[in-house]
């Protein structure tokens, strides 16, 4: 899990952010404002400084914020001008939107604040529904408004063309001030703000939602706010039955607010449509004695604190029941609480003023089990680091300028760690200590931080007779005399002359809140000046350090929407390093690793004359080799093979022995019982292909494939009683496997790696003749061994660098090892193994029929499909029926409607059609007589593998420059799409760094699908129109090349998939066709034309060698249809890189595959003539044309009649 922040103020108004990776409290970059407030998620913070004014605090990123800004020229022709922007009075503007009722020329555009810089100038786009346009991108149509085409007719009296700019969000790492309302009534200064709605049921991605409280209590909302704007637009007052004091905005649909009585109110009708919601509810407070201070809500909780300080949690919260049922009392008193991600909670206690979480928070749990404090230093360098006048600066705690003159010293680091430990000893023996400790800490709210200054006392004079002695710092850090345990420090509110103050005399100021107190005891006024409960101690004016070496800080505020942590979360942040800890980590002994590599190198030497010595007695006598039989049994439940199918059960047996020459091998044996008969069913250990579980949700199953299965489509299907037995079953044969075939360890790095579309990860170790020509290793005879893991795709190249994505977008890294998941013991690396999650949604449909007297209904036609159904409709799908893919996961959201879906939806999420099934579109016509709408639940998996995650963008596609194993590229070229449709380009990825270091983005028109790039770094990409690009000018020394191509797409195709090899270019369109680039050269890389080459193709991998592996779909065996079957194009070779047919290999179910790793070059293969043949073969190659030509023809005829004896009936790809 990649490292997110926690937000907290101080009560100095200083922003600090912990990392969950981190041990320190950091101070926020930008820090010369004060603070008041904060609420952070996890792209940004919201804060509002001392003038009351909100800050945006975005964090920054390789990918760039972009706004598309978009005008059209229109245009009609006339017999005299021809085409010219005289238009007809009541044609549209001739500048306007793409509606052309609102006027709008390029001049204005207008930056929306100060943040914003503009990428270019206007410029024409060329491209419409993925095809190129004519030159000047205009399109033509027959009147205003119309269907508009790329091609000018002779009833084209109309055109149009699109413009574009970018603008570009650049303040970044840095506070950026909200501009002020343009229009409308200014909002007042705020006292309040809280972010949230990411989460609400059905919102677009990126969108948030952003709350404020005004100091004359009146609510706001911020509006358009979403990840191509940050800022959002314009404030939007909300109307409430009182005056707020305090808001609070969860992830999802939960708004709680404070009244100034102490009552709470809930926001309800808050949904995609309306984002501000619709009604107030009142919610009494927790206590009928006291109201409410403050509430904090999250996804399914609300958290209260009382005016008391006690904290409250309210039960039965939910997106059905906002409101809640009741209040539970909570242990524990808080200035105030937040809740963040995953519902956790933290909290500032109003007895130490330190930061608290509270742990055990889960989903069944949702008030968690006990407050822990959080006890980490903070970033010494940078808090000491700042403003000077941190104090005089305040503007927003003060409403008077104050002056004052300090009567303190200055000490160095090695006087205070003194001090501190004479102050600490001290305090162990004084029995009011505690109670000093009480007094002097600050009651600092954040509401107001400090309201008037009293007690002006009197100076008292130092030990040497001087009234505020400065000792002197000497150089070797010796502690010098310490000032009166009693001194005191004066505040004056009048300014002094310049004389009196030295240049050695920094300022101090002792400001109380509410009542001056007695002085400390000398035993506890060492480490702190005189203070009350409710004052803020000694503010040094000319130090930013306001704060002991070994005290807390005093804390404020608190914001954790952005911080990811749950309850199996580990965390450094409860250990604090304390002066004397430093002091013990210090003196500890400290090991280089040179001295560890000496020392290694030593112990190896040693061992090594050892094992000479004492085996030099023995060379004589003859190695002694183990030769054993061991069985494994089991029962189980196996899917018989003949009609009728069904589950039967049998006794599972696995024989495994050790050979005189010490391999190992085994047989695996089925028994099972028919028509009273006792039968068996075996298969060869060394036979087996692959091991794959199969995702059931009431039966633990797992399919067992041969190269004869393999034909036939049919794999040996057993299922076990449990989850734990299955997997102990697939570990056990899957080193049996690996140790019967020799093969240990990681994969090598011409792996081919593949993925099925359930998430598992495979991997095969190619053969060398794999490619040979004319007779390549057959496809069915290949071995794949299971990665733990889970991901979406993997690509790979031939040095090693192994990437994937998951299905929640998250990009990973292979790291080197093997195993992981269900394996064990020595089927599984011992380091590398990394734990990892993914997050999919399961996806099902809700139908309905048009009749005259209901309208759309649930009542179908008996031929209809499924009310609720799959997207085939042939199988119930209901939400109460449908479960997680197997017990490995675990529901992490609630059904929502998706309105993602291909084709688009209405503001209902209906799509509707003629009938059952057709095309689907997004608009109601007079001949729909069917809709469906789709809905989505999220489900998440937690396991292992030799994966590390890439934060923190989120990947869509991405390619690795195919080459050579012996290729001396330093930097290897890395290419994505971001989950918006962002190319990007990684830097710093090499064998040693395969992760790479950062990433550059390349800019483009629209957003993209897919990408790949070539062995001579030629970049192909596909738009998510359909449309193709090419990149050009892309080298070693200029990684992201200069400017985008745009290829034409096979005729009336939408493409969705692209790959590159070395001199091949290779797409899937959305149709499932298969396309070839020709008249591809170094001179002309864009090619030619397209050719087809076959259908029935999900995707396709062309590797460094051109090889060409496809997923196909309809793969006939003899026993079933199979779609996902890994198929690799033989006969493909320099002068044929088309290939010339199909040789079908595993599947079904397999979803991704990469060959871009294999660079090994095929052995050639030499046929023999006879010499009695000799004079036949020259007068039939004359015949032919040549003897190129009948060569290629006679393979050509054995590869056809192989395949065909392979696989049966198999159909075309």
């Amino acid at each position: 899990m990649p490292s997110s922040l926690l937000w907290a103020v101080d009560v100095y108004g200083r922003v600090y952010t912990l990392s969950t990776a981190g041990q320190c409290w950091e101070l926020c970059k930008d820090a010369h404002l004060e603070f008041k407030r904060l609420t952070s998620v996890q792209q940004c913070c919201w804060g509002i400084a001392g003038d009351h004014q909100v800050y945006l605090y975005v964090h920054s990123s390789d990918v760039p914020i972009r706004y598309q800004e978009e005008t059209y020229e229109n245009q009609r022709w006339n017999p005299v001008d021809r085409f010219c922007e005289k238009l007809l009075p009541s044609d549209r503007w001739q500048w306007s939107d793409v509606t052309g009722l609102k006027h709008q020329p390029l001049d204005s555009f207008r930056l929306p604040s100060e943040h914003w810089e503009w990428e270019a100038d206007w410029y024409v786009d060329e491209n419409i529904d993925g095809e190129p346009t004519e030159k000047g991108g205009w399109t033509y149509a027959i009147d205003f408004p119309a269907t508009y085409t790329k091609d000018k007719k002779w009833n084209s009296c109309v055109r149009r063309r699109r413009w574009i700019r970018y603008r570009r969000y650049k303040s970044r790492d840095t506070w950026a001030k909200i501009p002020s309302q343009d229009d409308g009534p200014l909002p007042d200064p705020f006292s309040d703000i809280s972010a949230g709605g990411w989460e609400i049921t059905d919102e677009p991605r990126g969108r948030l939602s952003l709350w404020a409280v005004s100091l004359q209590g009146k609510m706001w909302y911020r509006e358009g706010i979403h990840h191509h704007n940050p800022e959002g637009s314009m404030w939007t007052e909300v109307t409430t039955p009182g005056e707020v004091v305090q808001i609070s905005c969860g992830p999802s649909d939960l708004v709680w607010a404070v009244l100034w009585e102490g009552q709470l109110l809930v926001r309800e009708g808050i949904s995609r449509e309306n984002p501000k919601g619709s009604s107030w509810v009142v919610v009494d407070s927790p206590s009928t004695e006291v109201g409410a201070i403050h509430v904090a809500v999250g996804i399914n909780v609300v958290w209260a604190v009382t005016k008391d300080r006690k904290v409250w949690f309210r039960r039965g919260v939910n997106s059905h029941n906002p409101c809640g049922t009741g209040w539970i009392g909570m242990v524990g008193e808080m200035v105030m609480v937040n809740v963040g991600l995953n519902d956790q909670v933290w909290g500032i206690s109003c007895e130490d003023r330190a930061v608290y979480i509270r742990q055990g928070v889960t989903s069944s749990e949702l008030s968690g089990k006990t407050w822990r404090a959080i006890a980490v230093a903070r970033d010494d360098d940078r808090s000491r680091s700042g403003s000077a006048n941190s104090l005089a600066s305040a503007g927003c705690f003060f409403s008077g300028e104050v002056r004052v003159q300090s009567q303190s010293s200055v000490m160095n680091d090695a006087e205070s760690s003194s001090e501190t430990e004479r102050s600490q000893a001290a305090q162990s023996t004084s029995p009011t200590h505690a109670d000093a400790m009480k007094r002097r800490i600050p009651k600092v709210t954040s509401d107001s931080f400090i309201s008037e200054l009293v007690s002006d006392k009197e100076r008292k004079p130092g030990r040497d007779g001087r009234d505020g002695p400065t000792p002197s710092i000497q150089e070797d850090g010796a502690p010098q005399e310490q000032a009166s345990a009693d001194q005191e420090t004066s505040v004056e509110l009048f300014p002094q002359s310049s004389g009196q103050q030295g240049a050695r005399d920094p300022k101090w100021s002792n400001v109380d809140l509410e009542e001056a107190q007695p002085p400390l005891p000398a035993a506890a006024s060492d480490t702190t000046e005189t203070s009350s409960l409710s004052s803020v101690a000694t503010y040094n004016l000319g130090m930013e350090e306001q704060y002991g070496v070994d005290e807390h800080p005093l804390w404020a505020w608190v914001s954790g929407g952005g911080c990811a942590v749950d309850s199996h979360t580990h965390l450094n942040w409860f250990s604090a390093s304390t002066g004397v800890s430093s002091c013990v980590q210090s003196m500890s002994l400290s090991i280089t690793p040179a001295q560890t590599a000496a020392w290694r190198k030593q112990i190896f030497e040693q061992l090594s004359e050892r094992s000479k010595r004492e085996m030099e007695n023995f060379k004589h006598y003859e190695q002694a080799i183990e030769q054993s039989v061991w069985v494994k049994k089991g029962n189980m439940q196996w899917w018989r093979d003949w009609k009728p199918n069904k589950w039967i059960d049998v006794r599972f047996a696995l024989e495994q022995f050790s050979g005189s020459d010490g391999n190992r091998d085994g047989i695996l044996f089925i028994y099972y019982t028919f028509n009273d008969e006792k039968k068996y069913l075996h298969a060869f250990i060394n036979e087996i292909t692959v091991l794959v579980p199969v995702l059931n949700d009431t039966k633990h199953t797992f399919a067992i494939y041969t190269p004869e299965r393999t034909k036939q489509r049919w794999p040996i299907r057993l299922t076990a009683a449990t989850e734990q037995e299955m997997h102990d079953w697939l570990a056990l044969l899957n080193l049996s496997c690996c140790d019967s075939r020799g093969i240990h360890g990681a994969p090598c790095k011409q792996a081919i790696w593949s993925t099925t579309c359930k998430g598992d990860i495979y991997v095969c170790e190619p053969a060398p003749n794999l490619e040979a020509v004319p007779y390549p290793l057959p496809c069915d005879q290949m071995f794949w061994r299971q990665i733990g893991g889970h991901l979406r795709l993997v690509e790979s190249n031939s040095l090693g660098i192994v990437w994937g994505i998951g299905y929640d977008h998250t990009a990973w890294v292979y790291t080197g090892g093997y195993g992981g998941g269900f394996s064990q013991g020595l089927g599984s690396s011992t380091d590398n193994i990394h734990t990892q999650t993914d997050v999919k949604s399961i996806y099902i449909y809700e139908n309905q029929r048009w009749n005259p007297v209901t309208g759309y209904s649930s009542r179908g036609l008996p031929t209809d499909r499924y009310m609720w159904s799959d997207v085939s409709g042939l199988q119930e799908c209901t939400k109460a029926s449908t479960k997680p893919p197997s017990p490995q996961w675990t529901w992490v959201s609630d059904w929502c409607i998706d309105y993602n879906t291909s084709g688009g939806t209405d503001r209902e999420g209906w799509q509707y059609a003629a009938d059952f099934p057709a095309t689907y579109h997004g608009y109601k016509t007079m001949k729909d007589f069917v809709r469906r709408r789709r809905w989505a639940r999220k489900c998440k998996i937690t396991t292992t593998g030799p994966w590390l995650e890439v934060p923190p963008i989120a990947l869509w596609d991405l390619t690795i420059l195919p080459c050579s194993s012996q290729s001396s590229v330093e930097e290897v070229s890395l290419w994505g799409i971001s989950n918006k449709g962002d190319v990007l380009c990684r830097i710093g990825v090499t064998q040693q760094s395969p992760a790479g270091t950062s990433w550059l983005h390349v800019g483009t028109d629209q957003p993209f699908k897919s990408i790949s790039i070539g062995g001579g770094y030629q970049v192909w990409a596909i738009a998510r129109d359909g449309s193709t690009f090419y990149r050009g000018s892309v080298s070693a020394q200029n990684p992201a090349g200069d400017c985008w191509y745009h290829i034409p797409s096979p005729p009336r195709q939408k493409l969705k998939q692209v790959s590159v090899g070395r001199t091949s270019v290779y797409v899937v369109d959305e149709n499932s066709n298969l396309w070839y680039r020709q008249g591809l050269t170094p001179s002309y890389p864009q090619g030619s034309s397209w050719e087809h080459i076959s259908n029935n193709v999900r995707r396709v991998s062309v590797g460094p060698l051109d090889q060409v592996w496809i997923i196909a779909d309809k793969v006939q065996g003899s026993h079933s249809l199979s779609c996902g079957t890994v198929c690799h194009r033989v006969g493909v070779q320099p002068m044929e890189p088309k290939g010339q047919s199909w040789d079908y290999g595993i599947g079904g179910g397999w979803e991704h595959i990469t060959i871009r790793g294999n660079s090994q070059e095929a052995p050639r293969i030499v046929m023999p003539v006879p010499a009695e043949n000799t004079l036949e073969k020259k007068g039939r190659v004359a015949e032919e044309g040549g003897e190129g030509g009948g060569r290629t023809a006679s393979i050509s005829s054995v590869l056809c009649i192989k395949e065909e004896e392979l696989n049966g009936n198999a159909v075309s790809c």
